[in-house]
């Protein structure tokens, strides 16, 4: 998913960032989701569970000059839908060829789905590709206007109020609304007239049907309902209806205090979707008050809220985390933010004052530090991400216990990515618990449970947290996990227990580029040809000796699906996973992940101290110790 930049009014009429043409005015707005979120014979609909905001709208914008929507663009979908593809009846998307949806004079098949692809036919009927055709109308190109004209009024004609029953037409119905406003506005600049002409009077006519769909289907606390409460915002700025100006405004403060909670986090579990809710939020503020309308304190405070979480959700790679459906993308540095910090490697910026930041929503992130140790420097810290909280919801993945980890300026621990919708069986493994790296109990139905966070503890060295939840009928499962600084290392101890005899797999999701090898039951070493550093990863029998074969690769594996990441949504990459395995009805499985210099070692011992349980170890020539207390917590001695 790309992020665009939303832009905030800074006053009367002005804005910053914004580009403008000799013609329509495009303040952009953030690069909606590329996937269709949508799900067929689903409500899709988010209701608004917290109280709302009660500052939105209440005081009027003093001296602005001239209340306007602005154009907010096309999303990059207009970029490889060049003017000569109009006048041809094409359109491309994603990683699809151009195909000829009409007879070429500007008919389409609004029924065209050649690729079957929901998101296709989803942005085909957005009429964002238009987009190329609508500016150079905007800057008086009299023939592109008749092109683009003619292919929205066919839309209009050819669907007519309601489409709720076309799934592709509904969904984008938001954005085929802001698409009509953009045409307005390109009539009136190409044409240089002040007022619609007759020939072009259809057009009001439609965005008055657009307003009334999404007047009577609000998708609520979501970034899809955002988006739609900004459209109709839009609408009612521009033809002067006070009455979708003002539902608007309510749906603002319906959705926002749900949207982003108190603490900053959003209710779609996914890292890359906080990053769009972040500008989605922003942009509405910019809309509101180009309009005149004072948006109030809410939406400010709690997108700042939301720019700690996404500050402490990049890795030491200058990068997101990738949690839920979340593509690998960097962190956008926003000035005057700590993101701006956080998304500039530390060139920009104050260092944020936290390291650690545990949600209710259900994130642990942490890291070693910012770099501000010259030693170190913004990519030599080690960085982690650890997921549990509700059930699996909107944008989430089956992932609680799982981790991701980074060090010595690389992916150490990933995820299995975000895989298209109509990725099949590869969306459904994306999504499952055996794409993370987790205690999994594949022979078990998943139950989606809450996980809870039952202890935890920060410490200038080290970090230790404790999670528990039941993942199948009849069975408990408990993961402790301790993070070291100096030296860096990432110790997990997993325990389980069934009522039945099950598998029990503790797996770790390697990156794409590094080559594993399994040495021995107790150890295997991962690493990219020709790279500083390299991954030891390692097990010790406590409470359970270790059967043959407890420890596996996998690797492309197709059936069952294993060994893979989705770095973005179309690309799947065969990539190493390692698993302990055990089997019976209890578990107990101690592993270490070590990145250490490419010529390093790392070498231990064991002992018993009372009833605790001690490793001592030498992670490249730094000594450090670990133990499990008889009563069950897992910590570092020194």
């Amino acid at each position: 998913m790309a992020v665009g930049i939303a832009v905030l009014a800074l006053g009367a009429g002005t804005a910053t960032g914004e580009t403008r043409t000799p013609g329509i005015q495009i303040v952009p707005g953030p690069d909606d989701p590329l996937e269709a979120q949508f799900v067929p014979g689903a409500s899709n609909v988010v209701p608004a569970t917290a109280a709302p905001a009660t500052d939105i709208g209440q005081n009027k914008i003093q001296s602005l000059a001239a209340p306007y929507y602005a154009c907010p663009g096309f999303s990059g979908i207009e970029r490889t839908n060049p003017v000569a593809n109009l006048y041809a009846d094409k359109f491309q998307w994603g990683p699809y060829a151009a195909y000829k949806v009409g007879n070429g004079g500007g008919n389409i098949n609004w029924a065209s789905n050649p690729y079957k692809n929901a998101s296709w036919y989803m942005w085909f009927h957005s009429l964002r590709w238009l987009g190329q055709g609508i500016v150079a109308a905007g800057q008086g190109d009299l023939t592109a206007l008749t092109r683009v004209n003619t292919i929205a009024y066919d839309w209009y004609r050819d669907n007519p109020y309601s489409w709720k029953g076309n799934v592709g037409a509904w969904e984008s119905t938001m954005h085929r609304t802001n698409v009509l406003l953009c045409l307005r506005q390109a009539i009136l600049s190409g044409l240089q007239v002040t007022t619609l002409p007759t020939r072009y009077a259809w057009l009001d006519t439609a965005l008055l049907s657009h307003a009334r769909f999404l007047t009577n289907y609000w998708s609520g606390a979501w970034n899809h309902g955002t988006d739609e409460s900004i459209a109709l915002f839009g609408v009612g700025c521009t033809l002067g209806r006070a009455d979708y100006r003002n539902l608007a405004q309510q749906r603002f403060a319906a959705g926002i205090t749900t949207s982003i909670d108190s603490q900053g986090a959003t209710n779609e579990q996914s890292t890359g979707y906080a990053s769009f809710n972040y500008s989605l939020w922003g942009r509405a503020i910019a809309v509101m008050q180009n309009c005149g309308v004072d948006p109030g304190t809410t939406i400010s405070t709690r997108r700042g809220l939301l720019a700690k979480f996404l500050t402490l959700a990049t890795n030491s790679l200058g990068k997101l985390h990738q949690l839920g459906d979340t593509e690998v993308q960097s962190t956008y540095p926003w000035v005057g933010t700590p993101l701006e910090y956080a998304g500039s490697f530390g060139a920009d910026g104050v260092a944020p004052p936290w390291r650690v930041g545990i949600y209710s929503a259900g994130y642990v992130f942490g890291r070693t530090g910012w770099g501000t140790d010259a030693a170190r420097g913004f990519t030599g810290e080690s960085s982690y991400s650890i997921r549990f909280g509700p059930p699996r919801a909107f944008h989430g993945h089956f992932d609680h216990t799982s981790i991701t980890y980074t060090a010595r300026g690389r992916d150490i621990i990933v995820d299995g990515g975000y895989a298209a919708y109509n990725a099949g069986a590869y969306r459904t493994w994306v999504v499952s618990p055996g794409a993370h790296s987790d205690m999994t109990t594949p022979l078990s139905t998943y139950l989606n449970p809450t996980t809870r966070l039952t202890a935890s503890s920060v410490k200038t060295n080290a970090e230790s947290y404790v999670l528990s939840d039941a993942p199948g009928s009849g069975i408990s499962r408990v993961r402790s996990v301790l993070v070291l600084k100096d030296p860096d290392m990432l110790v997990t101890w997993d325990r389980a227990s069934a009522r039945t005899a099950q598998a029990f797999q503790t797996l770790w999701h390697l990156p794409s580029d590094q080559r594993a090898s399994v040495y021995s039951r107790t150890t295997a070493i991962a690493a990219a040809p020709g790279d500083t550093t390299k991954t030891i990863l390692f097990q010790i029998p406590y409470k359970q000796a270790l059967p043959a074969g407890a420890i596996l690769l996998k690797q492309a594996q197709t059936n069952p699906i294993q060994g893979w990441v989705y770095p973005t949504s179309y690309a799947r990459k065969s990539a190493p996973t390692l698993m302990l395995a055990r089997s019976g009805t209890t578990a107990s499985i101690l592993s270490f992940v070590v990145p250490v210099r490419s010529t390093g070692t790392v070498t231990y011992s064991v002992r018993q101290s009372g009833t605790t349980f001690i490793v001592n170890l030498n992670v490249g020539g730094k000594a450090t110790s670990i133990a499990i207390s008889g009563g069950g917590s897992l910590y570092r001695v020194r």
